[in-house]
């Protein structure tokens, strides 16, 4: 499993449930020259049957270097390959974490001073009860009213409303296997979460 959508970059293999190694570490920038290593520490190079990978939203770079790295495994394994959104991923650990609240509220850091967000039921489901969204942070301090809030934006957020709890939280591939089936088997696709910032001349 590869995570490198924010500013942690993580990676874990795991044989059926069993989570047989991993390691984490937020590094901010620098994921390129961090994951291949951090691979091949693995048990056997982290060779495996299935590669998992965040495929954002989350940092434009970051989400492509993860997604680059599975597919080149994948390919060189004859694994196969699927993928998990950030927030999801996110919302898999919160509920954990949280005795299964009844709604989790994610954010995450985007950019031009936006955060991306999405909301969840903590049931079995994890159901979503929003889509991906990218919003700016005074806007959805005023969406979220009070509400606790889990990821790397949550205390950005906090801080705009004044009001509430911030739960920093980086996705991390060790948690893999508390996604529901349905959510870990997305496309191999980057999730941008919002449009391009260049736009073609007319």
């Amino acid at each position: 499993m590869i995570d490198t959508a924010t500013e942690a970059c993580s990676v874990a293999l795991f044989q059926n449930e069993t989570l047989i190694a991993n390691s984490h570490v937020v590094v901010g920038r620098g994921h390129a020259e961090r994951l291949l290593p951090m691979i091949e520490a693995l048990p056997d190079a982290g060779r495996a049957e299935r590669i998992a990978v965040d495929v954002g939203p989350g940092s434009f770079t970051g989400v492509r270097i993860g997604i680059a790295a599975a597919r080149a495994l994948a390919f060189a394994w004859g694994a196969d390959l699927s993928g998990y959104s950030a927030l999801a991923m996110i919302a898999a650990s919160a509920r954990t974490a949280t005795a299964n609240p009844e709604e989790i509220a994610v954010a995450i850091t985007g950019g031009h001073g936006e955060l991306f967000w999405q909301r969840f039921v903590g049931d079995n489901a994890l159901t979503a009860l929003t889509g991906v969204t990218s919003t700016p942070i005074a806007e959805l301090a005023l969406l979220m009213a009070d509400q606790r809030v889990f990821g790397t934006g949550a205390q950005a957020l906090v801080n705009a409303r004044g009001t509430g709890e911030a739960v920093p939280l980086h996705p991390d591939a060790a948690c893999f296997r508390k996604l529901p089936a349905d959510m870990a088997q997305l496309p191999p696709r980057p999730i941008y979460g919002r449009g391009a910032d260049a736009r073609p001349m007319a």
